[in-house]
């Protein structure tokens, strides 16, 4: 027996459109997901390429208030944005520092951060010591070690007085290896070469 034959009816427009639009949105959809996978992996790429510009910018000299806040013979704490923060960074990008001043125009500015493991130091006017409290560093007025585990005093910014306002150079923690970040480079050192005398010189026996 031959087999029945089967009517197909048409596929109504409606149906069509509705598929048209299925497919349209999940194409658009998949664009979206791809661009945003492209967007996070170009992140690291944009902030070395930014690199060089966060770099001018860590030289920037930062206000932290007119000298009149900062009386002769006390220390004090000042609050600043680090200019190297980002929009993300929140709270974070506040810094703080101890302000010492020392007479009319001779400041030092401290770092908060113990030079041992980075804690933030305290300031104890009756004992006039700065007071790491995670393992007990000590240092005088001055920043200098008075002693604990910490081998070195704490680490100072270089500060300015632009009329009646302090700043200080604060693009990066004030360590060793970032002291001279932002300064001129050093001319390179000429070494003349030795004379032929020089270079081979005659050992001389005594009589």
């Amino acid at each position: 027996m031959s087999e029945p034959l089967k009517l197909v009816l048409p596929q109504p427009a409606e149906d069509k459109a509705a598929a048209h639009t299925r497919r349209a949105f999940l194409f658009k959809l998949s664009v979206a997901l791809n661009a945003a996978v492209g967007a996070v992996h170009a992140v690291p790429l944009v902030g070395y390429l930014l690199g060089t510009a966060l770099k001018k910018i860590a030289c920037d000299w930062i206000t932290l208030g007119s000298i009149a806040d900062f009386p002769v013979g006390e220390t004090r704490l000042a609050n600043f944005v680090s200019p190297v923060a980002t929009f993300d960074d929140g709270d974070t990008a506040r810094t703080v520092c101890w302000v010492r001043r020392i007479s009319d125009q001779q400041f030092q500015v401290f770092a908060i951060n113990c030079a041992h493991l980075g804690c933030p130091v305290r300031w104890f006017a009756q004992s006039k010591l700065f007071l790491c409290p995670c393992h007990g560093g000590a240092y005088y007025e001055d920043g200098s070690r008075a002693s604990g585990p910490p081998e070195r005093s704490l680490f100072e910014y270089r500060y300015q007085l632009a009329g009646n306002w302090l700043q200080i150079h604060a693009g990066d923690m004030p360590t060793l290896a970032t002291q001279a970040s932002c300064s001129k480079p050093k001319p390179l050192t000429q070494i003349s070469p030795a004379t032929a005398e020089a270079a081979s010189p005659r050992s001389v026996w005594p009589a």
